[in-house]
């Protein structure tokens, strides 16, 4: 570390990431959807449900979605190396852009089957659908016991949470609808049901996929604000000017900070580098969930200085 350049960390990347924490559960849910997958497809056939095969249809993008999580938690724990400096962490973010994806074609699929439904009307079994269909509703509770915890810490498992949360609306719509075929006769209750499973994919969806590409374009942490960490860091003594502050997170649970901080010299010599990285550090990790911090210390004039160098 040359003069004025020293580099101060808080600690190292996490050896796993967000999601890793529950694989297990991840593999629970993948075999309970696919189990199910198979019985509602059946389901669909035997009762003339387009409600049933929709959800199992979802439930198949669950699965894939599920595996693609699992396979994802594989490539992020590998250690780094002298190439991919992080490993394979942001594997994780590009699984949920998968399931996001796959998450769009299954409601745009749903929606138009719904309403060809209304064309075409078909005969729908009721009795056949109940049935069916709470054998999903149940299923899908069992999975969201499983993953109602990781969803609030990684983005993957949030993917895979509200695909299943919308299996079990789905599920709940396709009873409503059976019942409502039953009690009625009303067969446009089915198509009905189909068009409501779709509107619950897509909303939910846009909102992960926003999420998803924020980490891929490096945005700012939504709960980390900009200005009050420029806030609190110009409040600590000596402390000048802070410039090149950024901060953006590698994969769920990692966020960075990188950031150049002016010091004046009388400071900096009295207190020593290392005294002022402590506080620097101490500061950001006091009011912010910041996992990995790296900060350049300079004097004043400094990045004139390297502004010239570039050019």
């Amino acid at each position: 570390m040359g003069a004025g350049h020293d580099h101060g960390h808080a600690h190292g990347p996490p050896a796993g990431t967000a999601t890793a924490a529950y694989r297990g559960r991840l593999r629970v849910a993948l075999s309970i959807t696919l189990t199910v997958m198979v019985v509602e497809i059946v389901g669909g056939v035997v009762a003339g449900s387009l409600a049933l095969v929709a959800d199992a249809a979802h439930m198949a993008t669950d699965a894939l979605g599920l595996g693609m999580s699992l396979l994802a938690i594989h490539f992020a724990t590998r250690p780094p190396t002298g190439h991919r400096t992080y490993g394979y962490a942001r594997a994780e973010i590009l699984a949920a852009l998968a399931n996001c994806l796959l998450l769009l074609g299954v409601g745009g699929y749903v929606l138009y089957e719904a309403v060809q439904r209304f064309v075409t009307p078909t005969v729908t079994e009721g009795g056949l659908t109940i049935v069916f269909g709470l054998i999903g509703l149940v299923a899908n509770m069992i999975s969201l016991t499983l993953l109602v915890r990781g969803q609030a810490e990684s983005l993957n498992v949030r993917g895979a949470f509200l695909e299943v949360a919308a299996d079990a609306l789905g599920s709940l719509a396709v009873i409503i609808s059976a019942v409502v075929i039953l009690t009625t006769g009303w067969q446009a209750a089915d198509p009905v049901a189909s068009l409501l499973i779709g509107l619950m994919i897509v909303p939910r969806t846009l909102k992960l996929l926003r999420e998803t590409l924020d980490v891929l374009l490096e945005s700012a942490p939504k709960d980390v604000d900009m200005t009050q960490v420029r806030t609190h860091v110009l409040a600590l003594d000596g402390v000048e000017d802070i410039h090149d502050l950024h901060v953006w997170t590698i994969t769920s649970g990692m966020p960075v900070l990188s950031a150049h901080v002016v010091v004046r010299s009388d400071v900096l010599n009295a207190i020593g580098n290392e005294k002022m990285l402590h506080e620097l550090q101490g500061c950001l990790g006091d009011h912010f969930d910041v996992e990995h911090c790296t900060f350049q210390l300079e004097p004043r004039g400094h990045a004139e200085h390297e502004a010239r160098l570039c050019h």
